[in-house]
């Protein structure tokens, strides 16, 4: 157990570790961990402990790019409590992961250009300490799975994952996923790059398909939306269909969603 000394300001100061159970979890699952508290020379009151689901988002301004961190789930896991001079203390939290929460690791490999995080808040002595971002791997679902390894199959090739700031229409979250991939196989004759994203809730998801569309002999080439809606009960098959209909179209024609 590591401990992170706070609040240098405030003399021998606390420290702190945060532990998580399961670093590893999918959307919609629980994760749990343990905050734990070492007092210094003094007692101290403190007054809430936070933890906060954070993510790094890529913002454009301008012709200007840049990263900052979005907190998506902010939860308390402790109200107020004394920490004695030299005490040690834990609390045990649990917190729902969102079912939009992004996808960070596939087949327990991290996802190249994702970045997610746990961050725990002190509030001690009428001041605020965060601490440093414990890293979070976040597995697809089960339906998000099959539509990966059916791009898989059809020879898309991955490429980098990010997350762009905005909403999307059926979204509550700040900020969307897109994960790249090369178009490969026969798709190479009609697309450059494919952009996958999901929009997930408890019940089916929303699957949001944007492609760089190859340019003709008179024409340049442009983007091409497709979206489509996978129930989790659905036959497996189904999402596969759907995938291959909504490429279909796109290859055919400049659709908008």
């Amino acid at each position: 157990m590591v401990f992170r000394k706070l609040m240098a300001a405030f003399g021998a100061g606390v420290e702190v570790d945060t532990v998580l159970a399961n670093t590893g979890v999918r959307p919609g699952e629980p994760l749990r961990g343990t905050v734990h508290f070492r007092g210094g020379s003094s007692d101290y009151k403190v007054e809430g402990i936070f933890v906060d689901l954070t993510a790094v988002v890529e913002v454009e301004s301008g012709d200007n790019e840049y990263k900052t961190t979005y907190s998506f789930l902010r939860q308390q896991v402790a109200g107020t409590f004394q920490l004695a001079a030299g005490a040690q203390h834990s609390q045990p939290f649990e917190i729902p992961v969102p079912w939009e929460t992004p996808i960070s690791a596939i087949g327990g490999h991290p996802l190249h250009g994702m970045k997610l995080g746990v961050q725990t808040e002190l509030a001690l002595a009428g001041a605020l300490d965060k601490g440093d971002l414990d890293p979070l791997f976040v597995s697809p679902l089960p339906a998000q799975e099959h539509v990966i390894a059916a791009l898989d199959r059809m020879g898309f090739h991955f490429k980098k994952a990010d997350l762009e700031r905005g909403t999307l229409h059926g979204s509550t979250m700040p900020f969307f996923q897109e994960i790249e991939y090369f178009a490969g196989g026969p798709w190479r004759r009609h697309f450059n790059e494919l952009e996958l994203t999901f929009i997930a809730g408890p019940r089916q998801m929303d699957v949001i398909l944007e492609a760089d569309k190859r340019g003709g002999f008179l024409t340049s080439s442009h983007d091409t939306y497709n979206r489509f809606t996978v129930r989790y009960d659905d036959h497996p098959g189904s999402a596969d269909q759907a995938l291959e209909r909504g490429l279909e179209q796109m290859a055919r024609r400049r659709g908008w969603f």
